[in-house]
């Protein structure tokens, strides 16, 4: 299912520089009796490669969609805020930088921090990738 629904979230820096990768792949629609899609994060840097499971409810998808609105507006964002999965922050720390965080509250108390630098049009991309995510959830 992957390929058919690809990545909710893909943030990268661009080729040739340190190759920092975090995304949120979907991995299957919700099936008869289940509301949620089913997630990963994976984060990838030169030192750590790392994936944790996330289950995305169509409320997900709107907060997910209203962070967006917020990273428009320059500010910071929290996302999956509930404590029952991976929490995702991202902050603008320049014009051409974030900083992106994956906290794995309920599970193994992981954290990985990174900073990126996104491509232009980075925002658009991810509205995109959430509109597409969405089509797929209610077919």
């Amino acid at each position: 299912m992957e390929d058919e629904l690809g990545e909710l979230i893909h943030l990268a820096d661009p080729p040739g520089t340190s190759g920092h990768v975090v995304s949120l792949r979907v991995l299957e629609l919700p099936g008869p009796g289940r509301d949620c899609l089913d997630c990963e994060f994976v984060v990838e840097t030169e030192t750590v490669k790392g994936s944790f499971p996330v289950y995305v409810t169509s409320d997900d998808l709107d907060d997910w969609e209203e962070a967006l609105e917020g990273l428009a507006g320059g500010r910071f964002v929290s996302w999956l805020n509930s404590g029952r999965t991976v929490q995702f922050k991202i902050k603008p720390l320049s014009p051409d930088v974030i900083g992106v965080s994956v906290h794995d509250g309920p599970s193994s108390q992981v954290t990985v921090s990174l900073p990126l630098f996104p491509a232009t049009g980075w925002i658009d991309d991810q509205r995109a990738r959430l509109a597409k995510v969405r089509r797929a959830f209610v077919s």
